[in-house]
């Protein structure tokens, strides 16, 4: 019988190239990494990796092994989530994954208030613009605004997030404020620097634009909209955070009908039976509506 302490070794040296990065995931010494991987060396009687200029590259039996350790790390987790899902104690800790723009300007005032009304319950708040792995346990609970196609997980579309473009008012004083679409042409807009969100979202509206069309450029949502409200140029944004800004002004309202956000809520099957995650689920689901959009 192989150690599973072996294979997970082994699991996170095939992730990370390196015994360093396997170490530094699995909070282990470098030393230990590397002793574990000769272990199960000396135990199946093949090597598993070479060594590379950069880390640890496997070999052929390394690659074929970690396809059958990956399946069994899945079947370990899910046996833990099936476990997690029949505990009816409301007291621990869920997590909560979303978009940073999400997670720093409309969950705050909802964990808050969840905190009041679930106070067993203790959260983690995950910012994150990378989609985090609801099976491998990364998350409890995603906050997505698009629909979620991860398989085997539980999705639920909450509602929909109104949006509409804004501009900072000290831009508009020195600028105008545009009456028409061609108007707004004119004038200075904040784009993504290396998605075209922005850029189809313009088309829609028939504005056609290139990424040098824009004068700032930021991936980063939080900071884009930062950039907004110093005045750089125009943007778009959830009208939750827009209109709440007294720095910024909604613009171009009755010429433009921007698309709606939508926001679903995701979670691994299993832990949607567990009474502590439907719980925080629930409660997301009613504030979202109440606090976004219907």
């Amino acid at each position: 019988m192989l150690d599973w302490t072996l294979l997970q070794s082994f699991s996170a040296v095939v992730e990370n190239g390196s015994l360093s990065g396997a170490a530094r995931k699995l909070g282990q010494s470098q030393p230990t990494i590397g002793r574990h991987i000769k272990m199960l060396e000396a135990a199946l009687g093949v090597d598993l990796f070479t060594r590379a200029p950069r880390g640890l590259v496997p070999t052929t039996a390394g690659l074929e092994m970690a396809d059958t350790v990956r399946d069994m790390q899945k079947a370990a987790t899910r046996l833990r989530l099936i476990a997690d899902g029949k505990a009816g104690d409301l007291n621990g800790t869920v997590r909560i994954t979303a978009s940073v723009v999400t997670s720093h300007f409309i969950l705050p005032k909802i964990v808050s208030d969840m905190r009041q009304a679930l106070p067993e319950i203790q959260i983690d708040l995950v910012p994150s613009d990378t989609t985090e792995n609801l099976i491998y346990r990364e998350a409890d609970i995603a906050v997505r605004m698009y629909r979620p196609t991860q398989l085997d997980v539980i999705t639920k579309h909450v509602c929909d997030q109104p949006t509409a473009i804004y501009a900072a008012k000290s831009y508009l004083d020195r600028n105008g404020r545009p009456e028409t679409l061609e108007d707004a042409a004119r004038l200075d807009f904040v784009g993504f620097d290396k998605s075209d969100l922005i850029i189809r979202a313009m088309a829609d509206l028939g504005m056609k634009a290139t990424r040098d069309f824009f004068a700032v450029r930021c991936d980063q949502q939080a900071v884009h909209w930062e950039l907004v409200r110093a005045g750089c140029g125009l943007g778009g944004a959830q009208t939750i955070i827009g209109d709440a800004d007294p720095t910024v002004e909604r613009i171009l309202d009755e010429q433009v009908k921007m698309q709606a956000l939508p926001i679903w809520l995701t979670a691994p099957p299993a832990l949607h039976t567990n009474p502590r995650v439907r719980a925080v689920w629930d409660y997301l689901s009613d504030a979202l509506v109440q606090q976004v959009g219907a």
